[in-house]
């Protein structure tokens, strides 16, 4: 794969994991995903309520978050309610108001708008319910434990493969997704990449909003019209890579393009050869499933780490080359292992 890659395999679905003092989840740990995985259910975790207003459900990053929690739960004990705000902050708001006056053992929280739903998280971990938060960090909130990738290395990485593979010299566009603050680190982290070239140029950036008029493919239609030397599109996520690569074909241009969050269309593209190029494939399944066993672990009086970064994967053509199915699962445990992938982040 890329440089982006680490030396060490992950030996189980984390690897081995460490618990710092500082409550991070990082290498060399003595508890691992997989062990939790056959570990047995709390006495009476079956009469356990836990509650997930989850900020989007739709896309493949949605079902992977959705099954993350439903497998947690049906595995660990308990029963789960599930409501979508559909990038609506307003209902997330509301939805976590009424999950906390249900008094549930644990909310899961994955934020539409991190820094707009603050208020209400704030006012949910001030009731004394634990907290845990997915795919996203909530600012000026102490909850129990998050669990997410690391958004600016993950916007880094894809800038690195376009520098690389424009040998450090090309005009690139950026595709940016700024309305949440954790996908907004994603483009700092690629810009902070791209400073360090003096031949690369940004020759256009598009702050797309979720839910306007304006699609992705439109966005990279305009971009293309308006950039016609332009060599590479930097996406925000894959979604826009994906319509992107649709726009790319139709102006017969020889531009490729990078994404974030991984999943089968994804992988479907780029093992084709298409100008969708590379992608980094986030662990959504792992975020969830990491809420719901430290959710398990603060209710029988142990403790949860505050912050854990989710393995993500650097995916080429090369990766897929070898593959007779694509994968659906690499986010579950022990299966990223299966297919010889290196966490990379």
């Amino acid at each position: 794969m890329t440089e982006f890659e680490e030396t060490k395999d992950r030996a189980r679905f984390m690897g081995e994991m460490k618990l710092t003092r500082r409550g991070v989840l990082s290498a060399g740990a003595a508890i691992t995903v997989a062990a939790a995985l056959s570990k047995p259910r709390l006495a009476g975790a079956e009469d356990l309520k836990f509650c997930a207003s989850l900020g989007w459900t739709v896309w493949e990053s949605g079902r992977h978050i959705v099954n993350g929690y439903k497998d947690a739960v049906a595995k660990l004990g308990g029963t789960l309610t599930i409501a979508d705000a559909n990038y609506d902050i307003k209902k997330q708001a509301d939805q976590i108001a009424a999950f906390v006056a249900s008094k549930p053992a644990a909310i899961f929280i994955t934020p539409a708008d991190a820094a707009a739903i603050s208020p209400a998280v704030q006012a949910a971990v001030a009731s004394g319910i634990p907290i845990f938060c997915g795919d996203s960090y909530v600012p000026n909130t102490t909850v129990t434990s998050t669990a997410m990738s690391n958004n600016f290395g993950l916007g880094a990485a894809g800038a690195e493969y376009i520098a690389k593979r424009l040998n450090g010299k090309g005009q690139v566009a950026l595709v940016s997704l700024p309305s949440n603050e954790s996908w907004d680190q994603r483009t700092l982290g690629a810009k902070s990449v791209f400073n360090r070239f003096p031949d690369i140029k940004i020759a256009s950036e598009i702050a797309f909003a979720l839910g306007g008029t304006t699609t992705p493919r439109q966005v990279v239609d305009n971009i293309l019209t308006a950039n016609p030397d332009l060599n590479a599109i930097w996406c925000a996520w894959d979604g826009a890579a994906s319509e992107g690569t649709l726009a790319i074909r139709a102006a017969g241009k020889k531009v490729f393009i990078t994404g974030i969050d991984g999943g089968r269309q994804s992988f479907e593209y780029i093992k084709a050869g298409s100008p969708f190029a590379m992608t980094m494939a986030q662990s959504f399944y792992e975020m969830a499933y990491m809420n719901a066993f430290y959710a398990h672990e603060v209710v029988a009086g142990r403790k949860a780490p505050r912050f854990v970064i989710t393995p993500s994967y650097a995916v080429t053509q090369d990766s897929l080359k070898d593959l007779k199915d694509l994968p659906d699962n690499y986010d579950q445990p022990g299966e990223a292992i299966k297919l010889g992938w290196q966490r990379a982040l």
